[in-house]
């Protein structure tokens, strides 16, 4: 073996080291967003929340509850997550997140952040140290991709937290799917370092399939999102109808940000990539024609990359039609999402085609 060999070989080493240290680092920070939810349900800003939900279904009014401190009076704000402007209106401010507005909840909330950002340095370290070991783009193949997609979607999530966004609430979610995600790439889809078929050797490796990534990392974000939009509509129409909601909706639900918060975060995030989505396919396209000689050729992969571009272009759609707004257009971002990730495991595992070269 020589020296070039075994210094990839080494890299390779150290990629996969790094890639299982990442899981440990989000495995603590899976336990620590646990801890943030549990303490913020046992609080007693939670508990308050409770009373008051109880108290004002049917009123307007702004609650406050005074708290004698040394001869003084602090005074505890109502929880914004039950306050509605009027009897059958929908104004729902947004809930205090996770951590219930909680010193001990926030802590662990920060802990997890803070083991999350660890996890992820980790994690691009490893995805790093495959692309030395290969000399090349490390998404060549399924696990590439995998831990790559995995790594861009919390690199977003951290970017949202950086701006300052009200995005803690998908932490835990954001975290578990990538504990499940880089299972996955590591038990079934690991790959052993070595190079491309000639039809890969393209700069627009570097810029198709670099943008496919980032676009299902974001469309991803937004799916959270309009999936919890979903659970926490039909919690509030609950209340709104003079319903009483379980525990665990009253535990969890209520520190949600409000099902206009989430409805439109999911629609921002769709919208913002849906242009890069379009960029994807037309790169694609070009690339097929240097490769192949023709720039369509209806392969599975082609194909069910525009049936996601109809499709988030329809959920998009559906946003400015009156009639589809709210739930119906919910349900077609969940749907064209389900079409990206059939396209990512469903083609490339079941279907063969043109893009079956690079095996799983």
């Amino acid at each position: 073996m020589n020296l070039a060999a075994a210094t990839n070989e080494n890299l390779a080493n150290i990629s996969n080291t790094l890639i299982y240290s990442s899981m440990a680092v989000y495995m603590l920070a899976f336990f620590a967003h646990i801890a943030e939810w549990v303490f913020g349900s046992r609080s007693k800003v939670g508990r308050t929340a409770a009373a008051l939900q109880n108290g004002s279904a049917a009123g307007g009014s702004t609650v406050k509850a005074q708290v004698a401190q040394q001869g003084g009076t602090a005074v505890l704000e109502r929880p914004k997550v039950v306050t509605r402007s009027a009897a059958g209106t929908r104004d729902v401010p947004d809930g205090p997140g996770a951590a219930g507005g909680t010193f001990k909840g926030d802590l662990w909330g920060r802990i997890a952040v803070s083991l999350t950002i660890v996890a992820f340095a980790v994690e691009a370290g490893g995805v790093v140290a495959r692309a030395l070991s290969v000399q090349r783009a490390p998404w060549g193949n399924m696990y590439e991709f995998s831990i790559t997609f995995s790594t861009v979607a919390v690199g977003a999530y951290l970017v949202l937290l950086a701006l300052k966004k009200n995005v803690r609430w998908i932490g835990l979610l954001l975290v578990t799917t990538v504990l499940l995600d880089l299972g996955v790439a590591t038990t079934w889809l690991y790959t052993d370092s070595d190079q491309l078929v000639p039809a890969l050797h393209s700069y627009w490796l570097w810029i198709h399939v670099s943008t496919a990534i980032i676009c299902g990392a974001i469309f991803y974000l937004g799916a959270v999102g309009t999936l919890l939009y979903l659970f926490r509509d039909s919690y509030e129409n609950k209340i709104a109808n003079g319903g009483t909601p379980g525990k665990f909706a009253s535990s969890v639900l209520e520190r949600l940000p409000a099902a206009k918060t989430l409805d439109t975060f999911s629609y921002r995030i769709n919208a913002a990539v849906f242009p890069l989505w379009t960029f994807t396919i037309i790169a694609g396209a070009i690339w097929a024609g240097d490769a192949w000689g023709r720039y369509w050729g209806w392969d599975p992969k082609e194909v069910w990359s525009f049936i996601t571009w109809v499709a988030y272009a329809a959920y998009l759609h559906a946003r400015a039609t009156a009639g589809w707004k709210g739930r119906k257009a919910a349900y077609l971002a969940l749907v064209a999402f389900g079409c990206w990730l059939f396209n990512y495991y469903g083609v490339n595992i079941f279907v063969t085609g043109k893009h079956s070269y690079a095996g799983v």
